[in-house]
């Protein structure tokens, strides 16, 4: 399985505002030229890890899920969440050629923490051997930094800070109080092999 992600938060779409209140940097006590960068880079840093613990997009972006086999013959677990929609579902033969899967047969089960895709009739399509399944969709909680929950969004600035106290990135060990707000928000493993 890999997820990869095939569109990006643009760097003004970032919280930076809401970083340097938090913050208590002034406007107009700090050269904001040269300190945007900075937060931005340090905001872009506290977003991905708090992702990555989550599993869960924060602000709404496209991903690409490859399989080589589905989880089960008639629903496909989704790793990231909240999901919007399914933009397409494609199935590869071991030469790379791709069919499209008619829209009509699977249908998104939203939810916050356990999406899923699930087929409407007797089961998704039959991945060839040496194939994939490519599973496009988008997920996040909004475009807007608005969208994105409170405790959520208070890990965020409170991890950035940090960052941008030590002057470095994800080398730096999680705050407690920012593991404490995502605490709800992460999975809950049931197996070795992962979750849901």
């Amino acid at each position: 399985m890999e997820l990869m992600e095939t569109s990006t938060v643009a760097p003004e779409d970032l919280p930076v505002p809401g970083l340097r209140a938090h913050m208590r940097l002034g406007v107009g006590f700090v050269n904001e030229a040269e300190i945007d960068p900075d937060l931005r880079r340090y905001l872009a840093a506290a977003i991905s890890r708090i992702e990555a613990h989550t599993g869960k997009a924060l602000l709404q972006r496209t991903y690409r899920l490859v399989l080589a086999a589905w989880r089960s013959i008639d629903a496909q677990s989704i790793p990231f969440a909240p999901v919007v929609s399914i933009e397409a579902v494609r199935v590869r033969n071991r030469i790379g050629s791709a069919t499209t899967v008619a829209t009509g047969r699977y249908r998104l089960v939203g939810d916050r923490h356990s999406p899923k895709l699930v087929a409407t009739g007797a089961g998704l399509p039959s991945i060839p051997a040496g194939g994939n399944a490519e599973i496009d969709f988008t997920a996040g909680f909004g475009i807007s930094w608005d969208a994105v929950p409170d405790d959520l969004a208070q890990a965020v600035f409170l991890l950035a800070a940090h960052y941008f106290e030590a002057r470095t990135g994800a080398s730096v060990p999680m705050p407690a109080v920012v593991e404490g707000l995502i605490r709800r928000w992460t999975p809950v493993r049931l197996t070795a092999g992962g979750h849901r």
